[in-house]
């Protein structure tokens, strides 16, 4: 049995779509899972604007997801991007097997997407916050 875990054409076209996206404001999100069984990424669901919180909500509890988040940031110069960063949904409480497979995708998939900064979440829908992404992401420094 291998253990990487391929990423369909499907998968790189959507996150290609996704990345070259126009945004006029708010968050968007694509969420893509592994399927354990084929050993092969799947999209889950994609959100054209959505919270953080809402987001959030929508991940599952017991379940590790990738989820690629064009978040807009808005400086203290008055300009506004829409920077990509790499939500990655691990939660304690996942079946371990599960975890170590989606942790040993985790560099092949964030090469995949394109995106350099990483959110490592684990500890539920609570720890994944707007204020949390923005600091994160360096919107409160001056």
């Amino acid at each position: 049995m291998s253990s990487t875990v391929d990423i369909p054409q499907s998968i790189k076209d959507a996150l290609r779509k996704f990345r070259f996206a126009r945004r006029d404001s708010g968050s968007a999100a694509i969420v893509i899972k592994i399927n354990k069984a084929k050993l092969i990424m799947e999209e889950v669901e994609q959100f054209d604007e959505i919270s953080i919180e809402d987001l959030a909500e929508e991940l599952p509890e017991n379940a590790p997801r990738y989820v690629v988040l064009s978040h807009e940031l808005n400086h203290p110069d008055g300009r506004k991007s829409f920077p990509l960063v790499l939500i990655n949904w691990a939660p304690t409480s996942s079946e371990i097997g599960t975890l170590t497979l989606h942790a040993s995708a985790l560099i092949n998939f964030q090469t995949t997407a394109g995106v350099s900064k990483v959110i490592e979440i684990r500890d539920g829908p609570e720890a994944l916050t707007t204020q949390a992404v923005d600091t994160f992401l360096g919107a409160n420094k001056p």
